[in-house]
């Protein structure tokens, strides 16, 4: 398998590793057949997600792809951070294996559950069509 040379410096060099005390959003996402589990920690200020740590189990792609996600949705908005997608990880990435498509995959379904435990936390209504796509237990509790 070849990997991308930005991969493999998101593997080595993972940006945002750790974990947020009284974090108000976390997402929990994991794939039963490859056995990868991510993490994902926001703080949100005035709906801006100004802190973002993950913490995830797995082999290097999905390494890589927690801490692209984390880095894409620093600064944003919750709604900019909701649009992101897995293909927009895997092009900033310059690419993954088709076989580890499925990483990017949870990196957007974190993100997603982070979010949406951040609007149940704080009461705040929420489109659920936005998370109807979503295959987190987080979102289908």
């Amino acid at each position: 398998m070849l990997y991308s040379k930005k991969v493999m410096d998101h593997f080595k060099n993972p940006r945002n590793v750790g974990e947020i005390e009284n974090a108000d959003g976390i997402g929990e996402v994991g794939n039963a057949k490859c056995g990868d589990i991510m993490r994902i920690y926001i703080k949100v200020d005035n709906n801006i997600i100004t802190d973002v740590k993950f913490m995830t189990f797995g082999c290097g792609s999905a390494i890589a792809t927690s801490s692209m996600a984390t880095e894409m949705i620093k600064g944003k908005s919750v709604d900019e951070a909701l649009e992101l997608s897995n293909k927009a990880v895997v092009e900033a990435l310059d690419g993954l294996p088709t076989a580890k498509i499925h990483c990017s995959v949870l990196a957007e379904e974190a993100v997603r559950a982070a979010i949406k435990d951040y609007y149940d936390k704080n009461g705040i209504e929420y489109d659920k069509e936005k998370f109807k796509d979503c295959n987190c237990a987080h979102c289908h509790a």
